[in-house]
């Protein structure tokens, strides 16, 4: 929702913003951007997702408005509560955010807002320790732990940060970043007895899990319990950032590798394919390519490994089994997800003495 009719006056898009240059985190634009986001920030501390247009989640500009206007809509602002999120990255790239232009500025407003966030996230987290795509809590599978979009490991990353004094995210006092340390605990807990075990051997994650039994849960219709090659690509980077891991999160981390090992899929292509007799004008189709790199599905059987291509809650084992829609709507197969873990990320923390070093 853009503010009141509010235009932007700049061109950058929020991912562009989360990777300046230091010094432009004190520039003009910079500022205006961070008091954008404060303005759009819950009275509970969360943002919202579809919020404006700097962002997917979004922010868009307020110097269009007039004063009472500017405080009529920052008053409505406040008293909501529902829905703010963590999906697509919201709320934890905001606090990142406001964390960086403090860092520049040493402005106060920008660290009272990040803290303000971090208090929202401990409140979010479930005694499991994990935390939904939503909070307050909405009904339905929002409602799971969810990995899915990187809304878990987003947060945890965050207070992560802030519980181990990593700047720019060392803003709280010693109080509130010992109830930091103790989510992060829980939430690496939650991680590893997520972790889905198949004939004694650990695998991956499912995009969500159940809030109290941790189980696989369902997300939407085609969003089956299953093991994902995606998302479960940055749970096993949050652990291999954690300095010094127990033996518990090592062995997460080497079966879950494993796992990507075994899934890789050899000698098949997805190819998009110009076909004028259907919708749009295009088709995919899986071929097959014995040069091909290997590639990954977005989800895989839990106990066989087969790839999972789901319409309407129905399993299909092939990707034409699908309706055109399906097929070219999502990315089933032919992700390169877990390449560069395998390649480059993993080595590297092996040969580091897996102390999680960055």
């Amino acid at each position: 929702m853009v503010a009141l009719g509010a235009s932007l006056s700049w061109s950058r898009t929020w991912r562009e913003c989360q990777g300046q240059e230091a010094a432009w985190y004190e520039t003009e634009e910079a500022i205006r951007i961070a008091d954008n986001v404060l303005y759009y920030q819950s009275g509970i501390g969360g943002w919202y997702k579809n919020d404006g247009s700097v962002h997917p989640s979004g922010h868009a500009a307020t110097e269009d408005l007039t004063e009472e206007q500017c405080e009529a809509h920052r008053e409505a602002l406040r008293k909501r509560t529902f829905p703010c999120t963590l999906d697509n990255g919201a709320t934890h790239t905001e606090m990142r955010y406001l964390a960086t232009v403090h860092a520049a500025t040493g402005e106060d407003r920008f660290r009272e807002g990040f803290v303000k966030g971090v208090r929202y996230l401990l409140k979010a987290q479930y005694p499991s320790g994990g935390w939904a795509q939503f909070y307050p809590l909405r009904p339905g599978y929002s409602s799971r732990i969810t990995f899915n979009d990187g809304a878990m490991i987003g947060a945890l990353s965050v207070l992560d940060e802030v519980a181990n004094r990593r700047a720019p995210l060392d803003l709280v006092d010693a109080r509130l970043r010992a109830e930091c340390s103790r989510a992060v605990a829980n939430g690496i807990s939650c991680i590893l007895k997520c972790q889905i075990v198949v004939k004694g051997r650990k695998t991956a994650w499912c995009q969500q899990h159940d809030e109290k039994t941790l189980a696989p849960a369902q997300g939407r219709v085609s969003e089956l319990p299953s093991i994902s090659g995606a998302e479960s690509v940055d749970v096993v980077r949050y652990l291999m950032s954690i300095e010094q891991p127990s033996p518990e999160v090592v062995k997460a981390v080497e079966g879950a590798v494993s796992w990507f090992e075994r899934a890789r899929i050899f000698g098949l292509r997805v190819v998009t394919v110009e076909d004028d007799s259907l919708p749009g004008g295009r088709d995919r189709r899986v071929v097959e390519d014995s040069n091909a790199e290997p590639v990954w599905a977005r989800y895989y059987e839990i106990g066989t490994n087969r790839p999972m291509f789901i319409e309407q809650g129905v399993v299909k084992y092939k990707l034409e089994e699908l309706s055109h829609s399906h097929r070219v709507g999502h990315g089933w197969i032919g992700g390169r997800w877990p390449e560069r873990l395998l390649k480059v990320e993993y080595p590297a923390w092996r040969a580091r003495g897996q102390r999680g070093e960055k």
